[in-house]
């Protein structure tokens, strides 16, 4: 079984990603969903950015950092949207990662100084139109990167919402989550 960091997205760990966390602890997976909002959920994505605004630049990777530090070396690195970064940022630079699944956002990987690792797998799940996803640049990122790595798969999913993976938002999609969760148990039985 894997040992799983779930990176929740801007506006908190809501009880939509607490879901998410249960399912994956469901299928016999450790996971921890740590909360870099100290219990605070905000209603609008606007909100929460501010909040995270407010700890200060680095903190959302200082925080990152402290939190994968207890833990041991070959996990699966999860985030949604915001939780991406940090996600995407340890798969490349923390040695012994044993994936990656990247939900609803994607970076470059020269935004993390080097290229994706060998032998790390990642999975890159979003909607086609996606106002964060599929129109500011992640999907082409997320298709650059898949491209290069030997064990890359890209999920894209029709809808025009963002945080789709949320049960406990208005932009859930049932359908679309169950394909994530799926295709991400898929990857875990897999490493």
């Amino acid at each position: 079984m894997a040992e799983v960091v779930l990176f929740h997205h801007v506006q908190g760990l809501t009880e939509g990603v607490r879901r998410l966390a249960a399912e994956l602890r469901a299928a016999g997976h450790t996971v921890h969903a740590p909360d870099f909002l100290d219990g605070a959920t905000y209603a609008s994505i606007d909100e929460g950015f501010a909040a995270v605004k407010a700890k200060g630049p680095g903190a959302h990777d200082a925080w990152a950092d402290e939190v994968v530090a207890e833990l041991p070396a070959g996990l699966v690195y999860l985030g949604i949207s915001l939780g991406v970064m940090p996600a995407q940022r340890l798969a490349q630079t923390r040695p012994g990662a044993a994936a990656a699944v990247l939900l609803e956002a994607c970076v470059p990987p020269s935004e993390f100084g080097s290229g994706w690792p060998d032998g790390v797998p990642v999975q890159v799940h979003g909607m086609e139109r996606d106002p964060f996803f599929g129109l500011e640049g992640d999907l082409d990122a997320a298709r650059d990167l898949v491209a290069a790595v030997d064990d890359g798969e890209l999920f894209v999913y029709p809808g025009d919402v963002h945080l789709f993976t949320d049960s406990a938002l208005p932009s859930y999609d049932a359908a679309a989550t169950g394909l994530v969760v799926e295709r991400t148990l898929g990857l875990l039985a897999r490493i």
